[in-house]
């Protein structure tokens, strides 16, 4: 049997492999090389020259990119190939493209975690929202793209606007606000064959919040709850700077965010892990479920959150992912600070933010062509949602830039 250093001999190796379609979860695969598994990565071809912590992954695979997206067959075959030599103990999806891969391939090797059904309820927007109807609770009105019949009831009843939104991509990739019906049927004929992968949904304008747990054999171990600046469909359709601040520990503006929160993923059946959940404090008074996954933030949310809290939601999956239910875990005790963050499209290739010094920024995202990056934080909301709404005037004027709305991901 192999150790790592620093790992207990008395203890079996676990094999770790790590589903990547992004470049992303470096915390995660760090933390496993710290607890001593042999860590494996299976990426895109087009992803093979970037800077993955190598002193930490046993083995790259690689799979062709193919339509910006990998055949699921292919993985499926070529994972259990990789099988006949690797005893893999669990496989993690490091981006949200990756949960069903991931649960497909467990259900395929009867390698533990979640299965197809539940990874359903945290991909596949129609599946969360007809879940989140049936356990009660408060979700835009929506309807599957199937039946034309049904599609015109559902128009006459319910007043545009609308969002048409894909079932299973991540983000706001794909989506769209449809004003009229007219519009909609334009829109579906441009998607052809591929409309019954698709979702129409009330627009419930409101603000928008996330809500990032940490949970391990049922029990939510640890919540945070934030607002975005502008919603995050906004942001990506018309062209903006994103921000999100967390709110103030229990302020009566988070403790409905945590209780529904906990309803969700309860229903939802979520047995170990991390999740990032997003709802709408809707004009009216309701605050809307809105969608759910099985994963870190993507953004740098897991950056706002350490900031904030000292906790890094990566390495603390990669420890629930290794506890398996078997060891006991409990998360480290958090901080009670105020974080926020922005993000912009930049003009410059290289965004010079050197010019923002105040004694609050804590993180500058730096390895990213044309964007600009910054998190504060501060033991006073107050000051927090002062930087940030300064930083993002200032973003406007030094760095900003748009560009058209992805469609389709970008591998």
């Amino acid at each position: 049997m192999s150790t790592s250093p620093g790992n207990d001999p008395a203890k079996p190796q676990l094999t770790i492999l790590c589903l990547a379609s992004y470049f992303k979860g470096l915390d995660f695969i760090g933390e496993c090389r710290r607890q001593g598994c042999r860590v494996l990565l299976l990426t895109s071809h087009s992803l093979r020259d970037e800077e993955w912590p190598r002193q930490n992954i046993d083995e790259f695979f690689y799979m062709p990119d193919v339509e910006k997206k990998w055949k699921i067959e292919d993985v499926l075959l070529g994972v259990s190939y990789m099988a006949r030599s690797e005893n893999i103990d669990r496989i993690v999806p490091l981006d949200d493209f990756d949960v069903e891969t991931a649960a497909m391939l467990r259900e395929h090797l009867r390698v533990p975690g979640m299965g197809d059904s539940t990874a359903r309820y945290f991909r596949d927007k129609l599946a969360m929202r007809t879940k989140a109807r049936d356990e009660g609770l408060a979700v835009p009105e929506f309807i599957h793209v199937l039946n034309y019949g049904r599609l015109r009831d559902f128009m006459n009843r319910v007043p545009p606007p609308w969002v048409l939104k894909p079932r299973s991509l991540a983000g706001s990739i794909g989506i769209k606000k449809i004003a009229s019906a007219e519009e909609l049927w334009a829109a579906l004929g441009l998607l052809g064959d591929q409309q019954s992968y698709y979702l129409l949904e009330q627009y419930v304008p409101g603000d928008i919040y996330h809500v990032d747990t940490i949970v391990y054999e049922r029990e939510l171990l640890f919540a945070i709850a934030s607002r975005y600046g502008r919603p995050p469909m906004e942001v990506s359709q018309e062209g903006d700077i994103f921000t999100t601040r967390t709110l103030p520990r229990g302020s009566a503006e988070e403790r409905p965010l945590l209780a529904l929160n906990e309803k969700v993923l309860r229903a939802f059946g979520l047995v170990r892990g991390v999740s990032h959940s997003e709802f709408i404090a809707g004009r009216d008074g309701r605050l809307y479920f809105l969608e759910t996954s099985a994963r870190v933030g993507g953004a740098h949310i897991a950056d706002l959150v350490e900031a904030a809290t000292g906790i890094n939601l990566w390495a603390e999956w990669a420890k629930i992912e290794i506890a398996g239910g078997k060891a006991p875990y409990r998360p480290p005790v958090a901080r009670n600070d105020s974080a926020g963050l922005l993000i912009s499209l930049a003009r410059q290739e290289q965004p010079n933010t050197s010019g923002y010094n105040d004694p609050e920024i804590v993180w500058r995202l730096n390895d990213k062509k044309h964007h600009a990056g910054l998190i504060v934080k501060s033991p006073d909301p107050g000051r927090v949602q002062e930087l940030i709404d300064n930083y993002a005037q200032r973003f406007r004027q030094d760095f900003f830039a748009s560009e058209p709305p992805q469609d389709k991901p970008n591998y």
